[in-house]
């Protein structure tokens, strides 16, 4: 820890990225985008962080871990600095929370698509043996369009 003036400390740029658990390219990263505040530096050149900047890095990486990109902390951020309480946070997550609910249907779908194929014995994409495919695209790659599919050959 390197010392600034009394009583003032100050953080190294790996001892930061340590203690917050970002690597170093993330927190150059993160003072371009402005995410961070360019630190003052050392006599000797070394960046000098104070250490509040862990938390801050704690903060950003916990709101990406919800769902948030780094433009939505950005701004949250911008929000919170200017002092003032917004409801921007918590529109945002429930904004998120919509987002996460969507992505729980989806997945859902997904997962019971994938039940069907292991129930059925898939071993193919395009030229599955089992008797029931629940595949669509089997009958795809060989050519063929379910009935109902658009541009379908009609039946005769």
């Amino acid at each position: 820890m390197l010392q600034g003036g009394p009583g003032e400390s100050y953080l190294r740029s790996g001892q930061v990225a340590e203690q917050a658990g970002v690597n170093l390219q993330t927190l150059r990263y993160y003072e371009r985008r402005g995410l961070i505040a360019e630190p003052a530096r050392s006599p000797g050149g070394h960046r000098a962080y104070p250490p509040e900047t862990v938390t801050l890095l704690t903060v950003i990486k916990a709101a990406q871990r919800l769902g948030f990109t780094l433009e939505e902390v950005a701004e949250l951020l911008d929000t919170g600095r200017r002092g003032h309480p917004t409801p921007d946070l918590r529109e945002r997550a429930q904004a998120k929370i919509a987002e996460v609910e969507a992505k729980i249907a989806d997945l859902t779908t997904i997962r019971a698509a994938l039940v069907q194929v292991v129930s059925a014995g898939c071993d193919s994409l395009t030229h599955c043996t089992c008797p029931d495919c629940p595949l669509p695209f089997a009958d795809l790659a060989e050519g063929h369009r379910a009935p109902n599919a658009p541009n379908a050959p009609k039946e005769s």
